[in-house]
Order: structure tokens, then C-alpha cells, then sequence
């Protein structure tokens, strides 16, 4: 027997989650990661325009799919059979695929993150080399404990239900992380030869804008951030009343999680330049740069540990999200209960994810391809079906549902003749130029 289907209980627990589902190591590591290595302000100009039009108009439709359907993906593939198209049993799972993946890897990382914390409890934090250090534990063996202790988290949360699980803890942590991120803004700013990374970030190397992989990176990075896959968001979608305001939750989601991201930005790049490391390091540029801006702070240790922290709960929540998708569509095709499903999932992808705690190149790959490639693939393929097959006075009778500003043909459009074209485009450049894998 399945379970009735759940519900967020307000507007707010519903914009919290969906911010707690974009803020997580997405703004603050792989943000500052790309950032860093493809060219920082030249970055952030296609960055700007993917989350301002892609991203909006990407996350309405994903959620207002899920609330029109009362399902997860896989009921995108039943109104895919009813139109006869091909591979209609395939292609939700190609969505669920790819939001299993992102998971995998992603959940590695925050294992580094739950040992960061640790660390600052429990050792002098100063007297380490932290370059060193992160290259010797990342992509060793002394990970994998890390990535079981974040993986047990993630199921543990992921089975207490969406209202229990998510709503709850959203409401707890998404304050105190802005704070906390202000704070180390103007701390890493005053650091000396700061300068030099606020330059690399505000003035764009104009000629990088010619090179498709800066585009190609910073639309992955844009779904990313946000938690646009066709998948994540449409299941929250699914969970949603009649009386919510879609476009204004996305709207509050994507400011909140640009300002976290430009805020990652401006910590992290001009660190990087202040104590000489390069700020194209890759995955290690968090983790050397925060330890070593702390080190220059009276009570350094303390904010350590709180940092970390606020970055645990930022990591569970969006892993949460991630989770919530293979976990949801294994429970919607077998009628299994939440907490068996989060259980068989979460091991799963553990196991799958193993091979990458110990290899460091693999793990780059295994991110790129599901970032920037299996991500927007996922989400132009449930996304175009939504804007091309389904009625449109009933796609814009959802988007305007309960909301103040009645956008349903302005997203509908964009959607058709910008979103979908754009997507596939900067995908078909991707294989071309050979950035993607």
C-alpha cells in the first residue's frame, strides 16, 4: 500500500526548502571551483543571464509541472505514453539518473566538510599545511569513513518526510548562514592582496566569452546551484497546494542563492589571492582557503567550527533534495514506505560512489558529466515535453495559480523558444568542443 502523499504546510517551509535545496556546497564549493577556473568575472556574465532567464523560467515550469501532476518524475513518463512518444518509459529515469549522480558525488563532499568540522574540534587547525593536507585525504582511503557518516545523515533526514525532514530544518539554518558569510566577506577582503581577486571577479577577461566552455560551465553551474533537473524540484512541486505563488518562491530562491554564491565568491577567490594559491586549485579551493583565512582570526577556531557546522546543515539540505528524487520514484514504482526506500537508495549510490572517494581525477569527471551535462540534459527533456505536449491554457493556469503576478504566457514562451533551443544548443557546443567528460 503506498503512502499518502505528502505536503509542505505553509509558503514559507516551501521557499525555505527550496533555498535550503539550491544553498548548499553548490554556491559554496562548486561555485568558487568554476569560478575560479574559468575565468571569474568572465564567468559570471553568462552565470548572471543563465540564472536571471534559464533558471527562473526552468524552476517555475519544473514546479508547477510537479503540482499540476501530483507526482514525481515518473509521472511524466505515463503522460508521455498517453502521447505515444517514443522512450517514454526511459526518459524519467534519465532525469532520476542524473539527480542519483549528482548525489554521489556530491555527498563525498560532504564528507570532507562533516572532517573539517571534526578538525576543528579536535586538532590546531594553524599548524597544518592546508594545500597538503586536503591533497593527501582527498582521494585516499581515509575518505570513505567521512562519505559513510554524510551518506547515514543524508538517509536519516531524507526518511523522516519531507514536512519533518526538510521544512523544519530550513527554517533553522538559512539565517545563520548569511550572517556568518558577511562576516568572512570583510574579514577576506581586508586580508592583503585581496585586491588582485576582487579584480579577477569584477573585471571580466573579456576574450573568454569566445570560448564555448565558458558558457557551456556556467549553464551547469546555473541548474546546479538552483537544483534545476527536471526531477528535484518537480517532485517538491508535487507536494505543493493550490494556493502557493510559484514564480515569487523561484524568484525569492534565485535572488537568495545568487547573493550566497556571489557572497562564496567574494570569500573564497580573493583568499585564494591574499595567501598565493591558485584560484583555478579545482575541488581543493574551498578547503584551503577558509582554514587559512581563519588562521588570521582572533578566535579563528570558534568561527571554524560554527562555519562548518552551517555548512553541514547547507549540505544535508541540498543532498536531501537530491536524494528526495531516486527515493520518491522508487516508492511511486514499487509502493515501498519512505524509510525503506531512503535506506536501499542511500546505499546504493554509496556503493556507486565508492571508486571516486579514492580517485581524484575520476571524481572531476564523474562531476563534470553530471553538472554540466546529465543535469540540463534531464531538465530540457521533462521540460521541453511540458512546454511542446501539455495544453497551454492548462500550463498557464498552473503558473498563474495562486500567484500575484500572473506570468504563465511570459514563462511558457521563454520556455518554448528560448530555454529549450538554448539548452540544447550550449549541450550539442559541449560534445562538440569536447568540454563535457
Amino acid at each position: 500500500m503506498k503512502e499518502k502523499r505528502e505536503k509542505f504546510s505553509n509558503r514559507i517551509g516551501f521557499i525555505l526548502s527550496c533555498v535550503g535545496a539550491a544553498i548548499g556546497l553548490g554556491n559554496i564549493w562548486l561555485f568558487s571551483w568554476k569560478l575560479g577556473t574559468f575565468g571569474g568575472g568572465a564567468f559570471l556574465i553568462p552565470y548572471f543571464i543563465f540564472v536571471a532567464l534559464f533558471s527562473f523560467v526552468g524552476l517555475v515550469s519544473e514546479i508547477s509541472f510537479g503540482r499540476m501532476m501530483k507526482k514525481g518524475v515518473l509521472g511524466v513518463g505515463e503522460l508521455m505514453k498517453e502521447k505515444k512518444l517514443p522512450f517514454s518509459s526511459y526518459i524519467p529515469w534519465l532525469a532520476v539518473i542524473s539527480v542519483a549522480g549528482i548525489f554521489t558525488f556530491y555527498v563525498i563532499v560532504f564528507g570532507w566538510v562533516i572532517k573539517y568540522f571534526v578538525m576543528y574540534l579536535t586538532v590546531d587547525m594553524n599548524a597544518l599545511n592546508y594545500g597538503e593536507y586536503f591533497g593527501k585525504f582527498a582521494g585516499s582511503s581515509d575518505s570513505i569513513l567521512w562519505h559513510i557518516i554524510a551518506a547515514v545523515l543524508s538517509i536519516t533526514v531524507i526518511s523522516l518526510g519531507v514536512v519533518k525532514g526538510i521544512e523544519k530544518l530550513n527554517k533553522v539554518i538559512m539565517p545563520l548562514m548569511f550572517v556568518i558569510f558577511l562576516g568572512l566577506v570583510v574579514k577576506a577582503l581586508s586580508l592583503p592582496g585581496a585586491i588582485e581577486g576582487v579584480k579577477y571577479l569584477v573585471v571580466p577577461r573579456w576574450e573568454l566569452l569566445a570560448n564555448p566552455t565558458t558558457w557551456i560551465m556556467a549553464l551547469g553551474q546555473a541548474f546546479f546551484t538552483v537544483g534545476l533537473s527536471g526531477s528535484a524540484l518537480l517532485v517538491y512541486g508535487s507536494y505543493l497546494d493550490k494556493d502557493i505563488d510559484i514564480p515569487s518562491s523561484v524568484l525569492h530562491t534565485c535572488i537568495l542563492d545568487t547573493c550566497a554564491a556571489l557572497l562564496a565568491g567574494f570569500i573564497i577567490i580573493p583568499a585564494a589571492f591574499a595567501f598565493g594559491f591558485k584560484p583555478d586549485a579545482g575541488p581543493s579551493l574551498l578547503f584551503i582557503t577558509i582554514p587559512a583565512v581563519f588562521s588570521q582570526i582572533t578566535g579563528g577556531k570558534i568561527l571554524g567550527i560554527v562555519f562548518f557546522l552551517s555548512i553541514i546543515f547547507a549540505a544535508v539540505s541540498s543532498a536531501v533534495n537530491q536524494l528526495e528524487v531516486p527515493v520518491e520514484a522508487i516508492m511511486e514504482k514499487f509502493g515501498i514506505s519512505r524509510k525503506k526506500s531512503s535506506i536501499i537508495v542511500g546505499t546504493v549510490l554509496f556503493l556507486i560512489g565508492l571508486p571516486l572517494d579514492t580517485n581524484m581525477n575520476l571524481f572531476g569527471k564523474f562531476a563534470d558529466i553530471m553538472s554540466i551535462f546529465m543535469i540540463p540534459l534531464g531538465a530540457v527533456l521533462i521540460l521541453g515535453f511540458y512546454f511542446f505536449f501539455i495544453d497551454k491554457d492548462k500550463i498557464v493556469a498552473e503558473i498563474n495559480e495562486g500567484s500575484e503576478h500572473k506570468l504563465g504566457n511570459f514563462v511558457l514562451n521563454v520556455g518554448k523558444y528560448i530555454f529549450t533551443p538554448g539548452v540544447i544548443i550550449i549541450l550539442i557546443l559541449g560534445f562538440v568542443y569536447g568540454s563535457i567528460g
